[in-house]
């Protein structure tokens, strides 16, 4: 399994990370797990604060079927929020300078509240 991290940011309610991060997806029909973690200074340990997990499916469907052509900005597909997603709003696949990209508003589960906003692309 691979983990990749963030930086931390501090005295933030309302964090941005706005970072990249890259992963190697060996299976993309395996979903992909998000976990958020609060990081306490004093006992500089991290705590759990909810999890999403994201099927892929869809964003690897839309990358293999051929794209060349379109214009920027053409949505290929939208999905809906469900009981069986962690999607807190509609979420489009998109075709924007000659990739596919995916921005989605993800509801955290075993969470109080929270949600985190994210934009999913695909590398070759």
């Amino acid at each position: 399994m691979q983990s990749v991290e963030t930086r931390i940011v501090t005295n933030d309610v309302h964090p941005i990370w706005d970072e990249v991060l890259t992963i190697y997806v060996s299976d993309p029909s395996r979903p992909v797990s998000l976990t958020v973690r609060e990081h306490n200074k004093l006992s500089n340990m991290d705590n759990k604060m909810g999890n999403a997990v994201i099927d892929i499916k869809p964003l690897v469907q839309a990358v293999t079927v051929h794209q060349n052509g379109l214009p920027n900005g053409t949505v290929i597909t939208r999905l809906l929020p469900s009981s069986s997603n962690c999607l807190s709003k509609e979420s489009s696949i998109v075709w924007e300078n000659g990739r596919v990209i995916q921005d989605m508003c993800l509801r955290l589960e075993n969470a109080e509240c929270g949600q985190v906003e994210l934009q999913l692309g695909w590398i070759d």
